[in-house]
């Protein structure tokens, strides 16, 4: 572990509070794209403090691009959203579920660009083919961590 890795896992866990707390918003699509924001926001602040250049263009992209591979989980997130609007079941099910989704998927998508920034990379050689393994790792220990 490096001398900054600490510092950049504060940020991480800082976007995935945030996120987790929006997954809470009660208005399907409205939590995704909350959720998406402080991704984008995080994947800023992780370059900022690795000191590499950031476009927000590129970053949506590049959050997108990492997402879309997951399939069935990406869309189990948006199924999961619109159960909300079924009242009460479909709330109490996004209440349980949803922060805990949202604080996993950014927890995973920040240790991906930490590993990434850490070995030098940035965002115009980023590859989400070759993290997709380690992706899906942090995914699952993300969703330990919020249940925890």
């Amino acid at each position: 572990m490096s001398e900054k890795e600490p510092f950049a896992l504060e940020i991480v866990k800082r976007h995935s509070l945030y996120a987790g707390v929006v997954g809470l918003v009660p208005v399907p699509l409205v939590n995704f794209a909350g959720v998406a924001a402080f991704e984008i926001k995080m994947l800023k602040d992780l370059a900022a403090f690795y000191e590499i250049p950031f476009r927000e263009d590129a970053g949506k992209t590049i959050v997108s691009s990492l997402i879309g591979g997951l399939g069935a989980t990406n869309l189990g997130y948006g199924a999961l959203g619109l159960a909300k609007s079924v009242p009460l079941v479909g709330t109490l099910l996004g209440i349980l579920t949803l922060p805990v989704s949202a604080a996993a998927l950014t927890w995973a998508i920040g240790k991906v660009f930490i590993m990434h920034f850490e070995s030098g990379g940035t965002l115009l050689d980023f590859d989400p083919d070759k993290v997709r393994g380690y992706f899906a790792e942090q995914l699952g220990k993300g969703k330990k961590t919020a249940t925890a």
